[in-house]
């Protein structure tokens, strides 16, 4: 599956992310917490690694990769919530 740069990291609690730097993936992880303004996130520990926090200014990016999710409130996150969406547009993104 294809992974999508994410923006809004304040929307991206419990998911599994990559966190990207000059196009290199530095860590896996699921997110723990983040800031109301998208500056940053915790990283949860995983085994050996410890809780760690990404930092927005300092260049790091999330990457996603959209899946279906379980339980009877599921949903597909789809592209256009993945990369936004001009308030304009309709459901099906037409204007």
């Amino acid at each position: 599956m294809t992974y999508y740069r994410h923006d809004k990291w304040c929307g991206l609690l419990g998911a599994v992310v990559e966190v990207r730097k000059n196009g290199v993936v530095i860590r896996q992880g699921v997110v723990d917490d983040a800031m109301p303004d998208s500056s940053a996130v915790w990283i949860a520990a995983d085994g050996l690694t410890g809780r760690e926090i990404i930092e927005s200014a300092e260049g790091y990016q999330i990457w996603v990769e959209p899946k279906q999710l379980e339980g009877k409130h599921a949903y597909r996150m789809t592209l256009g919530a993945l990369r936004g969406r001009p308030a304009a547009e309709g459901a099906h993104g037409v204007a």
